[in-house]
């Protein structure tokens, strides 16, 4: 017997060899597998576990009315959707430990689709020629998925392209058996930040929290961190959230492409999580670092934190347009949400007498926040820095309170 399965994905009417060496180095490691067969117009030497008709069947469609549509991307998104809902399907049944899907651009857009479509600690693997490109956005990649490129395969194997499907069949065979998935009887807290060169307030919140029986994710306000931490979000994975650096709405709001999407700020809300929020290195935008820099930011001080990326510091109307958009977001939340404005500085680097510091700055965002908190996010104004020991203070006092009340489930 086996110990893993692998589910193996794409079109075997172009990639039978492909995806049958793939399975094969699987199975010779030890591993076993399931085909499942995405192409429309040709068919498999031999039967896959999943047909292109199953797949077809399970999205509402059939084979035929892709092949009728007359288009190929109308025929993909047919297969696309019927993929995705196989394959949560077939995993809510435990039918398979981890997922492979090899493809051109073609076959990348229906795996984009097929990961989402999986919980998170699902070993989620993509093959592609267009692996690492900008083809590919962000905001459509799974937060764990993997990805490895296609080198040499776009017709037929060779010990280029042999060297690259190896590796990917050991890796998602490796991981599936190594993977530790969440544990879901235990009350997870996500919680949002950056490094603690500019915030530090998870050096006491998170041994707090954990004293308390609750684990705590901490996600990375760097675009990616925040699609993440906004998917789990919405689906209720999360106990609390403390939503503390909010940093990628105003990336989102002022056209950086180091963003967390539209959504940003808003998923606990729909799902009735609990929210403490605070608006931590809001007056930063990051851009990246080794690309032109639009003209708009000529004149605005900058920080360049790395050789991948600049900070630049929001001037006073900016600063007010972010506030508004915060509490645009939060207006539409179903659950309790705190919002907790420290009124000595949102970041290390704008404290009192650092390089970055502007009291006229922090003093026009905190009046445009307040102006514009709608009245379902509760206010909690206090005089110290987001970094102070008063403010993790706070933050623990609403938590607790929840907790007391019942607001908090665990």
């Amino acid at each position: 017997m086996s110990d893993k399965t692998i589910l193996v994905i794409g079109t075997y009417d172009t990639k039978d060899d492909e995806l049958g060496f793939l399975a094969d180095v699987i199975c010779d490691q030890g591993g076993s597998v399931l085909t499942m067969d995405v192409s429309v117009l040709g068919d498999p030497t031999s039967p896959c576990n999943y047909s292109k008709h199953d797949v077809a069947q399970e999205g509402g469609s059939t084979i035929e009315a892709a092949i009728a549509s007359g288009n190929e991307n109308t025929a993909m998104q047919i297969m696309a959707k019927g993929a995705s809902m196989l394959v949560a399907r077939l995993y809510s049944e435990r039918k398979f430990d981890g997922v492979i899907v090899l493809g051109g651009t073609m076959g990348t857009d229906l795996a984009l689709d097929v990961t989402t479509a999986l919980p998170l600690g699902v070993p989620k693997y993509v093959v592609s020629t267009v692996s690492f490109s900008p083809l590919i956005p962000a905001e459509r990649l799974a937060a764990d998925t993997q990805m490895i490129l296609w080198a040499g395969g776009l017709y037929g194997l060779n010990s280029v392209c042999k060297a690259s499907l190896s590796q990917a069949a050991g890796a998602v065979l490796g991981a599936a058996r190594a993977v530790q998935l969440p544990d879901p009887d235990k009350p997870l807290i996500g919680m949002m930040s950056l490094g603690t060169s500019a915030l530090k307030y998870v050096i006491p919140l998170k041994p707090a929290l954990e004293e308390r029986g609750f684990e705590v994710a901490v996600f990375h306000a760097t675009g990616m961190g925040g699609r993440a931490f906004e998917s789990l979000a919405g689906q209720g994975a999360f106990a609390c959230v403390f939503d503390l650096c909010t940093q990628e709405l105003g990336n989102f709001v002022n056209g950086s492409n180091i963003s967390a999407g539209a959504d940003r700020l808003t998923n606990a809300g729909k799902s009735g999580t609990p929210q403490i929020v605070a608006p931590g290195c809001y007056d930063l935008v990051d851009v990246v670092g080794w690309q032109p820099m639009a003209a708009k930011w000529d004149s605005h001080m900058k920080h360049e934190h790395n050789r991948l990326l600049t900070s630049i510091v929001l001037e006073a109307e900016e600063r007010k347009e972010v506030a508004r958009a915060h509490s645009a977001q939060l207006a539409t939340a179903k659950g309790p949400v705190a919002m907790i404005l420290p009124e000595d500085g949102l970041g290390e680097w704008d404290r009192e007498g650092a390089d970055l510091h502007n009291a006229a700055g922090l003093a026009e965002f905190l009046a445009e926040i307040e102006a514009t908190l709608p009245t379902n996010v509760a206010k909690h104004r206090i005089p110290c820095h987001i970094n102070d020991a008063g403010f993790a203070d706070k933050a623990l006092e609403i938590f607790d309170g929840w907790c007391a009340d019942g607001t908090i489930k665990f």
